[in-house]
């Protein structure tokens, strides 16, 4: 089964920021690996006008775009998937990192900056480490924000070579 991992904070808390980082390390490294952002205020990947933006305005349930380096596709749902649904759908990859999804009952990394908090969203038992700056949560693993290279050793030791 491949590892999911979810990086959960506050909004503005540098969740994407610090992913964008991650990703690039886990790439340099290597890894496949999938992102799955979660969006609580729903999302418009289409552009009016466009070829698939049309035929879903047609009536289409599921549009595709294919090309000879990327795809994608855009399904209605009648309710949000949820995230073991969306992580099923997903193949290839070494790991899965989700952006959000602090309700999920998956391994969770909190990224916590005190400008924009006064305290972590989660409590010290729902985590696996945390990203911050901050001295908050004696004995959990912490990283800092300017330091992916140091979580992805993290991730490979604890997730992708036989951890949990």
């Amino acid at each position: 089964m491949v590892p999911v991992l979810s990086f959960v904070g506050k909004a503005n808390s540098g969740k994407t920021t610090y992913l964008e980082k991650l990703v690039a390390e886990m790439k340099r490294r290597g890894h496949k690996l999938a992102i799955i952002k979660h969006d609580v205020h729903g999302f418009e990947m289409d552009h009016p006008g466009k070829d698939t933006w049309r035929h879903a305005q047609a009536g289409a349930d599921v549009v595709c775009i294919s090309s000879p380096d990327k795809m994608a596709i855009i399904a209605n749902v009648e309710a949000e998937l949820p995230l073991s649904e969306l992580v099923n759908r997903i193949h290839g990859v070494d790991i899965v990192i989700t952006e959000g999804y602090k309700h999920e009952g998956r391994t969770k990394i909190e990224i916590f900056r005190p400008p924009v908090s006064d305290a972590p969203v989660c409590r010290q038992d729902d985590l696996v480490a945390i990203v911050t700056d901050a001295d908050v949560y004696p004995g959990l693993p912490r990283f800092g924000l300017d330091d992916p290279a140091a979580m992805a050793d993290f991730i490979e030791e604890r997730f992708l070579r036989g951890g949990e």
